[in-house]
């Protein structure tokens, strides 16, 4: 199993340069990502590996992942921000 990634390397990883992303992705990092499970952790690191166009696509509901734990994950970083 590889080691999680540090909260400031977190953070730095969030921002994309993409204003939509970012405004999920790093206050998720600062509210939500604890209480995830070390499972999950590690998905939401796979997450942050993907392609802006991609995470934009999945984020916005043009498109879905084909990877399930990507597409569960961003559901519950999505139900997490609606207001």
């Amino acid at each position: 199993m590889s080691e999680l990634m540090s909260k400031p390397r977190l953070r730095w990883a969030c921002r994309r340069g993409m204003l939509e992303l970012d405004v999920l992705l790093a206050p998720f990092v600062e509210e939500g990502y604890d209480a995830l499970s070390l499972a999950d952790k590690q998905v939401f690191e796979r997450l942050l590996a993907c392609d802006d166009p991609d995470l934009f696509a999945w984020f916005m509901g043009h498109a879905k992942s084909d990877d399930a734990e990507l597409q569960r994950l961003i559901g519950v970083i999505l139900d997490r921000v609606r207001v």
